[in-house]
């Protein structure tokens, strides 16, 4: 399929072709003072909003049902958050690799952060991605202080202008690298006025000279219960004279639509109602082993019984099934350590990513939220392991447990960290 197919890069394409965002990355490794991260929220139109999140699986359904509804050519699958894609990495990939897989002739993009994106280069080239963009504010890291309240990378959480200058440093580095690949490269500046307006043409010129194909100056769109709530959003006037002034050193991007990132058709219209009842059916779908996460996680002291609350478990056992019907323990897996709130169920989730399903004998609400968000249903179970994965892999429910384990443990002092769980507030959190 031709690039020019895009319509978020060609404001010709706009009006014949559409594009599905896919929204499957939940968490971002950076702070900004001008996002607020709502999932929920159907009756607002911007970047870092879903009424849902989706597995990798599942959004391959979902596009199915997307095309197959959609009256224009959808022509370009996005990934855009509601998070950054990277700080997903993992989903983020699976549901590209999926999608490629599945249909081979479209458009890949994905837009980040740039902050973790560099060590996926590599494959997003092999699988054929062709539009990058990269959110890029400041490139003075003393303005950029203003702007970020933390870059997260890797498992080190910096702040100020040592944030600034490793997101810079990150940011620079991807473009060359996605340069290098073949790759068309747009570079997306919000305009704080009194923030970093006067600085725009900088990050332009600078663009310019790394062969930035297209930047595309966005006005903030000022949002309640963030740090630049009070900012005014910059007018008209302010708007085109920037453009102008940036469109001396890289081509200007005018058709922006500020999308959702579960946006679906065409740019500048509201997803179909039968296109959201496809999300929300899709997002439904329940998380069985498949050809792509064939494993189940459990809590068990020996490997035998379900006898451990998800907070107090150590690690995990990973059983999977064997052609003849049979199932065999794979490996096991430590979890996180407690005391890192709900960030622990993330990275419990990143580890599980190969697994549909995790059974145990007790949980808080909090854990079995948060990992369902990531395609990990969390069962409470009680009996032998065997028994319960007879059931989960024919799809039936295995056998409750009468009580809470007496063992259990797993709330914070506060009683929150795992739910409001009976426990010892030692585990969860």
């Amino acid at each position: 399929m031709s690039v020019q197919c895009h319509p978020c890069f060609d404001p010709e394409a706009r009006h014949q072709y559409g594009r599905v965002h896919l929204p499957v990355a939940p968490k971002c490794n950076v702070g900004c003072n001008f996002c607020n991260r709502k999932f929920d929220c159907l009756n607002e139109s911007r970047p870092g909003v879903s009424s849902t999140l989706l597995t990798p699986e599942q959004s391959l359904t979902y596009l199915n049902k997307v095309v197959d509804l959609v009256d224009t050519p959808i022509t370009v699958v996005g990934i855009a958050g509601p998070g950054d894609p990277f700080a997903n990495a993992d989903k983020t990939m699976r549901t590209l690799r999926l999608v490629r897989k599945h249909h081979p002739s479209m458009l890949l993009c994905v837009a980040s952060n740039g902050l973790e994106i560099a060590p996926h280069v590599e494959e997003l080239a092999e699988l054929k991605t062709s539009h990058v963009t990269l959110t890029i504010n400041a490139i003075d890291p003393k303005i950029g202080a203003k702007i970020y309240r933390f870059a997260r990378l890797g498992r080190k959480v910096l702040r100020g202008i040592e944030a600034a200058e490793a997101l810079l440093d990150q940011q620079l580095d991807a473009i060359d690298l996605l340069k290098s690949h073949g790759m068309t490269v747009k570079v997306n500046s919000i305009v704080m006025p009194g923030i970093n307006d006067h600085h725009i043409p900088d990050i332009a010129r600078l663009a310019g000279r790394l062969d930035v194909d297209y930047h595309n100056c966005m006005a903030l769109y000022p949002l309640a219960d963030t740090p630049f709530a009070d900012l005014d959003e910059p007018d008209a006037t302010m708007m085109t004279d920037i453009r102008v002034r940036c469109g001396e050193f890289v081509p200007q991007m005018e058709h922006c639509q500020r999308c959702r990132a579960d946006a679906a058709g065409m740019l500048g219209e509201d997803n179909a109602e039968v296109v959201q009842q496809a999300l929300t059916e899709a997002a439904s779908m329940e998380a069985s082993p498949s050809d792509q996460r064939p494993y189940v996680a459990v809590t068990s002291f020996e490997g035998l019984l379900i006898n451990q609350h998800l907070g107090e478990s150590e690690q995990l056992w990973i059983f999977g099934r064997d052609p003849d019907g049979s199932f065999r323990p794979i490996e096991t897996r430590p979890t996180p350590l407690p005391g890192s709130g709900e960030s622990r169920w993330d990275e419990l989730a990143d580890r599980l990513d190969d697994c549909s399903v995790l059974l145990c004998g007790n949980a808080g609400q909090s854990p079995k939220v948060a990992l369902a968000k990531h395609g990990v249903r969390v069962l409470v179970a009680e009996g032998m392991i065997e028994d319960a994965l007879h059931a989960i892999y024919q799809g039936q429910k295995p056998r409750m447990p009468a009580r809470v384990l007496a063992q259990a443990s797993g709330c914070d002092t506060d009683g929150v960290g795992c739910g409001g769980c009976p426990g010892s507030g030692t585990g969860c959190g």
